[in-house]
């Protein structure tokens, strides 16, 4: 649905209201998936759909009935109460839950803070996200995160 009016712009479609935006994605997305599922030449793997969003109503089922992965926004506590709201909605669908990925951004403020990461992983992330800006990017500040990931990782197949 897209929440970046610049790209809308860039692109020439009418950015509209967010009610909008997500209704033309929830019109759309089936539309994609056949699409994709017809492509000739085929891709050489699935090419996964990310929705990214929080609505309880209509963003989480449809991240439930479509998405592969699932970016969530908001502290760990937050990131927690969504990935059960989400869970609900695969329930009551009848998906499997654990077949969506689970996202979720870490805050500028956060950065220094590798305990917030545990948190998050806690709250279901299974991967994390920085926004990093630019277009000079000191990516030094990640070192730790890096070394982080790793030793989380370590003994994973």
């Amino acid at each position: 649905a897209g929440w970046f009016q610049k790209d809308y712009d860039e692109y020439g479609y009418e950015f509209g209201t967010g009610p909008d935006r997500v209704r033309a994605l929830r019109r759309d997305l089936p539309i994609i998936k056949d699409r994709l599922a017809r492509l000739n030449p085929p891709p050489v793997r699935d090419m996964p759909i990310m929705v990214g969003g929080g609505g309880e109503k209509v963003t989480l089922r449809i991240t439930a009935e479509h998405a592969d992965i699932w970016h969530g926004f908001g502290d760990p506590d937050t990131l927690r109460h969504k990935n059960g709201v989400l869970d609900r909605w695969c329930a009551e669908i009848g998906r499997e839950p654990s077949e969506i990925e689970r996202s979720g951004g870490v805050p500028r403020p956060q950065w220094d803070s590798l305990s917030y990461g545990d948190a998050m992983l806690e709250a279901g992330a299974e991967q994390l996200t920085f926004g990093l800006g630019g277009p000079d990017f000191d990516l030094t500040v990640f070192e730790p995160w890096i070394a982080w990931r790793d030793e989380r990782n370590e003994g994973r197949g």
